[in-house]
């Protein structure tokens, strides 16, 4: 079994968004979970996929349902 990680950048480019937005999700306990190792940042990819899965909708106005304890 192969862990497989990303940095910020492969994951903004997978989103395509800004790497600055993933850092001010980390800021702000947004986005998916992710691990820091000495002083870099990666996301582990099974992280992000569920966190992909979490975010799937079925309209604008509903909203993710809530993790149970």
């Amino acid at each position: 079994m192969s862990l497989r990680h990303l940095n910020q950048i492969d994951l903004a480019d997978r989103w395509n968004i800004s790497h600055r937005t993933l850092e001010r999700w980390r800021w702000t306990g947004e986005g998916p979970r992710f691990v820091k190792l000495g002083g870099r940042v990666v996301y582990r990819l099974a992280d992000v996929e569920a966190f992909e899965r979490e975010q799937v909708r079925s309209s604008t106005s509903s909203k993710p349902a809530l993790k149970s304890a």
